[in-house]
């Protein structure tokens, strides 16, 4: 069988496919496109099915384009954007159809829900997640609140393991590639006696720097990160599953600075690499992510099944972030967070002749931590002015929910769902003036030897709390035409939970102590899921309309007294519609095409700045309008067995603005090319290759920071990078 992604995947043709080709020549192709199964609605199902617009990519296709870690996926799915964040290296900037969040302050939430086998993850730091051991990633679009709750406005990204089964397993792959990348898996399974398995992967990812810190010629944009998964899985009878299972990731690559975009304070010039600083921040960086999960199935008769997800997860991040990235401290932050969460869900699924119904119960509760300095020496010639700001936050998040489907008549079906959240958060802020550089918390390390800044006065200090809750429905019906052509309208409904701003200033505002209300969205999506020409070419497409209100918008500005002051304001709305299609066609025995695009329309209907509407000078960060990825698959069979994939691809982003406010950081539109040649050995328990990523080595900004020249630093997508990879199946 052709090991071709798009028998793993939907990633789409239609418009391109439907121009080019005449149905005569595909009916001749004595090919087709296999089912894909994904668990979008909590519950196994084909793809053509489900009524909700997913990406699924499998582990072929994950290996063949390359994807590394979670931010691969965004060339792969229409309006999704996935990306480092600005200043780290494992921090998770994601937005979906225009929503998000990029902000990874503790005590903000995410806009894209993150779940590693339906364990939510409530933090951003440690979730660029490396690719390890993994089956597929889903990728689902516009809001989730029904079945996955809060912070999931602009959809979700599930990362699903592999089960065990009883043949034994071990398998080993390997990469060597540009920049020195080093790179070594180890994954496998077996089976200890009759029903009980265990199994484990561990994977060292290793790369020198894209660029150097000038001033001390230590790599810039490096990779030291060792991750490691452990599992044991107990099935003691067809009706019962069972699996305790534990993961750590520890990221020690260096700190990442930004690319100075013009002159600083004396004039000195821009330096030649985009990848290169001159930051005096020279300390390590350290994030550090680990969990725990038990998961069991019960299948109470033929109709019932019962399930449990218990997990626990804790991170750490110590990190040094020079806004200026300049040899002397302007505006240089040390920091530390500190983050854990309990989890606890329990599932009642049924499965009717003629209806289904998935309901649950989720609790969650966490702590969010942490403090850094803004040291602002530029401000005050001399001494210079340090604010320090510090302090936690606990919630308390209880949902229960179902989301029920009826086929009411022949081939209609009608869904009906709903969940209901509360949510209870307690802060405690804490923000003060001191003179000097680096305060007494961060001194010893950053400025050994000096005497530590001298505390001034203060600016917050407040302990306070709230509760909100909120119901988001879920309509929906679709219509299957014929057997091989599905249709589909839905209204859902999302909201990111409310907080409040740790970098509040309680003297330039004073309402910052009373925090900031959660923000909705209602979306509306009608959608078509086809295979047509005897599954030769898959069609799935989704048009849809958003009302997105009561946004929280954080503004951030230097104050006349040298400062800085903060403020997340619920002071937006925008209406955001497109468009998204993803086709496969298998065009030949051996030949298959991949086109997706996402159109969208994102405009700011209320921006409230300073008291005014300001919409008019506001577009949304992160969203660029047209997204589009165009895929060949080219397979050529040896008569041993043995098969040749080439596999070149093309992904286009247009014009994207990085915050909501134009800026020198604002990227112009650019292409990527990327290419894979895999090579699979006649037995299938090997393969070797080439991954070749953005061959034209494009230069390009991911993310930055804006106060003005000289304060604008950017951040840049990787160079032109090829590695040769190796995998072998024992």
């Amino acid at each position: 069988m052709s090991r071709n992604p798009l028998a793993l995947h939907p990633l789409a043709l239609a418009v391109a496919v439907g121009a080019s080709l005449s149905s005569q020549s595909l009916m001749a192709a004595d090919v087709a496109l296999e089912e894909v199964v994904v668990t979008a609605q909590k519950r196994e199902q084909s793809l053509q099915e489900v009524p909700v617009a997913v990406t699924a990519i499998g582990e072929d296709a994950l290996m063949q384009n390359g994807v590394s870690d979670l931010t691969d996926i965004q060339k792969l799915s229409p309006n999704t954007t996935l990306q480092v964040g600005r200043g780290t290296n494992s921090t998770l900037t994601a937005f979906i159809r225009g929503i998000g969040q990029q902000d990874p302050l503790w005590g903000f939430e995410p806009g894209v829900g993150i779940y590693v086998d339906d364990v939510y993850i409530g933090r951003p730091q440690g979730a660029v997640m490396d690719i390890l051991d993994v089956e597929r990633i889903e990728v689902l679009r516009g809001p989730q609140g029904t079945l996955y709750g809060k912070n999931t406005i602009g959809g979700a990204v599930k990362y699903v393991t592999k089960r065990m089964s009883g043949d034994n397993r071990l398998n080993i792959s390997g990469a060597l590639g540009s920049y020195n990348q080093r790179d070594v898996k180890v994954a496998g399974s077996a089976e200890l006696t009759d029903g009980l398995y265990l199994g484990g992967a561990i994977a060292s990812f290793q790369r020198d720097g894209y660029g150097e810190n000038v001033i001390t010629g230590k790599d810039q944009y490096d990779k030291d990160v060792v991750s490691a998964r452990i599992g044991l899985e107990f099935e003691p009878s067809d009706a019962l599953w069972i699996r305790l299972a534990a993961d750590q990731t520890t990221d020690n690559s260096s700190p990442k600075h930004g690319y100075r975009l013009n002159g600083d304070l004396t004039g000195a010039p821009v330096l030649d690499s985009v990848y290169d600083t001159q930051s005096n921040m020279l300390h390590e960086n350290k994030v550090e992510s680990s969990g725990v999960s038990l998961t069991a199935e019960w299948a109470v008769s033929d109709s019932v099944v019962l399930k449990s997800i218990t997990a626990y997860r804790e991170g750490s991040t110590e990190t040094a972030i020079d806004f200026d990235s300049i040899d002397r401290p302007d505006f240089d932050v040390p920091a530390f967070y500190e983050d854990d969460q309990t989890t606890q869900e329990f599932q009642l699924i049924w499965e009717g002749d003629n209806a289904n119904l998935v309901s649950g119960v989720y609790y969650y509760t966490g702590s969010a931590a942490g403090a850094f300095d803004a040291v602002l020496g530029f401000q005050l010639s001399g001494a210079g002015l340090t604010q320090q700001v510090a302090g936690s936050v606990d919630t308390t998040s209880t949902s229960v929910y179902a989301h029920y489907n009826w086929q009411f008549a022949p081939d209609w079906n009608l869904s009906l769902g709903g969940r209901y959240t509360q949510d209870e958060k307690e802060a405690d802020v804490y923000k003060a003036n001191f003179i000097g550089v680096y305060s007494p918390l961060f001194s010893d390390k950053y400025n050994p030897g000096q005497p530590p800044a001298v505390y001034l006065n203060t600016l917050t200090d407040y302990t306070n709390d709230d509760t909100w809750s909120k119901f988001t429905p879920h309509l929906g019906v679709d219509y299957q035409v014929n057997s091989d052509v599905m249709v589909y309208a839905t209204y859902s409904s999302g909201f990111k939970s409310g907080g409040f701003d740790m970098r509040g200033d309680a003297v330039a505002l004073p309402s910052t102590v009373d925090g900031f209300d959660p923000e909705t969205v209602d979306s509306y999506e009608l959608g078509v899921k086809a295979d047509l020409f005897e599954n030769r070419v898959r069609v799935n497409a989704a048009a849809f309309y958003a009302d997105y209100t009561d946004m929280q918008v954080t503004v951030q500005a230097f104050t006349p007294g040298g400062g800085f002051a903060s403020a997340v304001l619920n002071a937006g709305k925008a209406r955001i519609q497109g468009f998204e299609l993803e086709t496969s066609a298998a065009l030949t025995e051996n030949l298959q095409a991949n086109l997706t695009l996402g159109l969208v329309d994102a405009e700011f209907i209320e921006f409230i700045s300073g008291g005014q509407d300001v919409s008019d000078q506001r577009d949304m960060q992160n969203t660029p309008d047209t997204t589009a990825m165009f895929q060949l698959n080219y397979s050529l069979p040896f008569n041993n067995g043995a098969e040749f994939v080439i596999n070149p691809t093309l992904a286009y982003r247009s014009d994207t603005q990085i915050f909501e406010t134009p800026s020198q950081l604002d990227q112009e539109a650019y292409t990527l090319f990327d290419m894979s040649a895999m090579y699979y050995g006649a037995n299938g328990n090997w393969n070797v290759g080439l991954i070749g990523k953005n061959l034209t080595n494009k230069e390009y900004r991911i993310a930055g920071y804006s106060f003005g020249a000289p304060f604008t630093t950017g951040f840049y997508g990787a160079p032109r990078t090829v590695a040769l990879m190796a995998n072998y199946n024992f």
